[in-house]
């Protein structure tokens, strides 16, 4: 092997992608499953980063703008479309001040930048903001500015650059704990794994180890070196998924707060309020962080700033939290003020890790951490990145079916909103629903709790992407635990017997795995 890759988040996948498209033989390892980490838990905006201008961050904003036009024309225009922003302002002097910074975020996203251009920001007074967005308090509001942004669904990007990586020739290797590194002399030669599935125990031998590991690259780092200090700084974001008819507005908001920016986005009918931007309590779980009440109160006080309707406990249907991991060369400095640039490492011969970044760089990240195994590699005739010419599964054949979808509707007939929300979802590779559909008509029935996904979805997350058990269809697959009242559990109850017969399992273990996902998502507190 050429390439061991450690992490399945979206830089893991990404680079795996990368290394298989220049012809490298490429492994793959996530302990639990793709995405399973930040990767899932942002706040699924393709964005430059509109606060980083004020720390003159102008090549990262510049960079990540640059990345979000391709994702929007190139690479994945099924799981990446734009969105319309409001940006209120509490005192008149502010407009002109927030408007020039809009301006200089949409120049930025044009100059030498591929595609995904979008309308020019617009200065609104209150009137017009409030046309916008009714729940908007006028009183709190001196106007506005207007602009365009992009919104992702981050966890099925991530799975959808993970099979674009295997179509190259990746091995894509979930519920696989990396127990240690192999070394001969002072070199890493591999890794030491188990499948956490069967409990079996291997080596993959590889020429380079990257590790992508996110918020766990100290432990990595620490594989070679016990005494290595800690690179990572882990920066908590805590977001809220509020019932759709909480908030009238027909735009996404982002508003600032005293440490960092609100958004209000909708997301396939509800809103999603976040984000906080804290350090880790050490007594927190990383591996699954959850929202306290301070967060939930925090968030939801931001929020009522600015809505004439205050948003209350009870309309919060769940809540997602998760860590980003940042690196600062002071381990004093707030989260809030360290920057979001990324950081190769060459810790020892045969090992690099990257660390930092924002998401919507990850095609960036991914080369980048490549680009350092391959002069590790110390080969010849290995070619330069080329992931910016290559589209993601279900991106090929979207724009078509896109336009063609009231006829694909009747056809299908299922309803062209349901149509619409599977197109983007599944971009082109739609016809892998329909597939189930034809084989299994029982399929197109919709799943609880409001009917956004038909049962064939489910069916497919296991099939052709990769989900393993109820956890990974519903909460990164569907995406159905943080946008239901139960967390999912009426859900669960209807998935399992449908994915039953493709793993395996008999009626004992469906109550089993059932039980399982009951005790991980426990009912949102009201």
């Amino acid at each position: 092997m050429d390439v061991a890759i450690i992490g399945g988040g979206v830089v893991g996948s990404g680079a795996a992608l990368d290394a298989a498209a220049r012809g490298l033989t490429v492994a793959l390892v996530e302990q639990r499953d793709l995405a399973a980490g930040t990767s899932s838990r942002s706040s699924r905006l393709a964005h430059g980063g509109l606060r980083y201008l004020e720390q003159r961050e102008f090549g990262l904003v510049h960079e990540a703008l640059t990345e979000r036009g391709l994702l929007l024309d190139r690479l994945a225009p099924h799981l990446v479309r734009p969105i319309p922003f409001l940006f209120p302002v509490g005192r008149k002097w502010e407009r002109p001040y927030v408007a020039s910074g809009v301006r200089l975020y949409d120049a930025l996203s044009r100059i030498g930048s591929y595609g995904g251009t979008m309308p020019r920001p617009k200065s609104l007074n209150v009137d017009e903001a409030k046309e916008l967005a009714p729940d908007l308090d006028a009183g709190e509001m001196a106007g506005a500015v207007r602009f365009h942004d992009a919104q992702i669904d981050d966890a099925r990007h991530t799975v959808a650059v993970a099979r674009t990586a295997a179509a190259y020739g990746a091995h894509i290797l979930t519920r696989t704990r990396v127990d240690g590194l192999l070394r001969e002399d002072d070199r890493v030669t591999g890794l030491l794994v188990t499948d956490e599935m069967t409990g079996e125990r291997y080596e993959i031998r590889s020429h380079v180890v990257i590790a992508a590991a996110g918020v766990w690259t100290d432990d990595i780092l620490r594989m070679v070196d016990a005494q290595a200090p800690e690179r990572v700084q882990q920066s908590k974001g805590v977001h809220l998924v509020v019932r759709g008819d909480a908030i009238r507005s027909t735009t996404a908001i982002i508003a600032r707060t005293p440490a960092s920016v609100l958004f209000l986005l909708p997301w396939g009918g509800d809103w999603i309020v976040g984000t906080t931007d804290t350090e880790r309590d050490a007594a927190e779980s990383l591996a699954d962080p959850e929202a306290t009440e301070q967060e939930i109160d925090y968030l939801l006080g931001q929020a009522n700033r600015w809505l004439a309707r205050p948003l209350r406990r009870e309309d919060v249907i769940a809540t997602y939290a998760g860590y980003r991991p940042l690196v600062a060369e002071d381990s004093t400095e707030s989260t809030t003020q360290v920057s979001r640039e990324h950081v190769v490492f060459h810790p020892a011969p045969g090992l690099v890790a990257i660390a930092g970044g924002k998401y919507t760089t990850y095609r960036v990240m991914a080369a980048d951490a490549v680009d350092a195994a391959v002069a590790d590699l110390d080969a010849e005739d290995i070619p330069a990145s080329s992931t910016a010419e290559i589209p993601l599964v279900g991106a090929i054949g979207f724009a078509e079916l896109w336009a063609d979808r009231a006829a694909l509707a009747e056809r299908s007939d299922l309803p062209i909103d349901a149509v619409e929300r599977l197109l983007r979802r599944h971009g082109s590779r739609v016809s892998e629903v329909f597939d189930a559909i034809a084989a299994q008509p029982d399929l197109r029935k919709p799943l609880p709790p409001a009917g956004r996904h038909v049962a064939a979805e489910a069916v497919v997350a296991v099939t052709h992407q990769g989900a393993l058990d109820l956890e990974d269809v519903l909460v990164r697959r569907l995406r159905l635990t943080a946008e239901s009242p139960d967390a999912g559990r009426e859900a669960a109850s209807a998935v399992a017997p449908l994915i039953a017969p493709y793993l395996g399992w008999d009626a004992d273990r469906i109550a089993e795995e059932i039980s399982a996902y009951a005790d991980r998502h426990p009912l949102a507190r009201a």
